[in-house]
């Protein structure tokens, strides 16, 4: 008698319970066709996979085609969606932003979403005003503005076509906090912030949202190999939650920007940095002494 009502608990309880939940995990960004450049790994691996596991049709956009299929089978293999797909992009030749736009409206129909997630930096040539080259900034901004701007520009026809969408730029805390290094690359991501909210104002009449969101330090192969531990740990002092963001966490935000329940939320610039410039100057002298008494 027990495990006749165990198996009916499992059969008829249970089990339509877990299948009931497993559908609604899908329903946040289901059918929605999201476009994530610069994506084979950090950040915008992150958020293909998230938006992956919620339901999305995603297309990886990438200039390395065989590191971004194996990318695509493990995500495939993780999430058990089959919809996830490789776009040529090369941040380098803008060009590849107008047709990578075009091939995906034209195997799907539309584009509801772009992540502009590309982003670039050379910490060992982007130092002060006083010694960074005007080709290294010129260069440095034109990369990182010149990408989140002719991408944006390249999925705002079919957007308008299809009665709207939302486009997220992934920016920095840098482009809020001047710092005394990395001139161009601050520079670069204060203007995407610009960017971002005439985007929103200029596009809502066509049903077009444009956001930003700002990680501070994240868990990046990007971070780890540009950055000295000495920089890391100076940054994460004046951070009252005192660690780097997991790329995940960035990404949870690009699912609330993609998905349905943002529909009223526009021009936003929203930092994830644990706090960083949030506190008073002296904060990590401050907690240091805290935490010795």
């Amino acid at each position: 008698n027990i495990k006749f009502l165990l198996r009916h608990i499992i059969r008829y309880e249970i089990q339509p319970i877990k299948k009931h939940l497993s559908k609604g995990a899908a329903v946040r960004l289901n059918k929605k066709v999201i476009l994530v450049t610069a994506s084979t790994r950090g950040i915008g691996l992150a958020a293909v996979a998230a938006c992956a596991k919620e339901g999305a049709i995603v297309y990886m956009a990438a200039r390395n085609r065989e590191r971004a299929e194996t990318r695509i089978k493990e995500l495939k293999n993780e999430t058990g969606n089959q919809h996830i797909h490789y776009v040529h992009y090369d941040a380098g030749q803008l060009e590849t932003c107008r047709s990578m736009a075009d091939e995906v409206a034209k195997a799907e129909g539309r584009i509801d979403v772009l992540v502009n997630n590309f982003g670039s930096s050379d910490p060992a040539m982007d130092l002060d005003i006083a010694k960074t080259s005007i080709e290294t900034f010129l260069n440095t901004v034109t990369i990182n503005l010149g990408n989140t701007y002719a991408a944006s520009k390249a999925v705002i026809p079919c957007m308008r076509q299809n009665g709207g969408g939302s486009i997220i730029n992934i920016s920095s805390i840098s482009g809020l906090i001047p710092d005394i290094s990395q001139v161009a690359y601050g520079t670069a991501k204060s203007a995407i912030n610009h960017l971002t909210e005439l985007i929103a104002v200029q596009e809502a009449r066509n049903g077009i949202r444009c956001n930003a969101i700002l990680p501070g330090m994240t868990q990046t192969d990007a971070v780890r190999d540009a950055l000295s531990g000495f920089f890391c740990d100076s940054f994460l002092k004046q951070s009252p939650i005192q660690r780097m963001a997991k790329p995940e966490e960035i990404a949870a935000a690009v699912v609330y920007f993609a998905a349905d329940e943002s529909s009223f939320t526009t021009g936003q610039l929203l930092t994830i940095s644990g706090g960083f410039g949030l506190a008073t100057p002296l904060f990590g002298a401050l907690a240091d002494l805290a935490d010795r008494r």
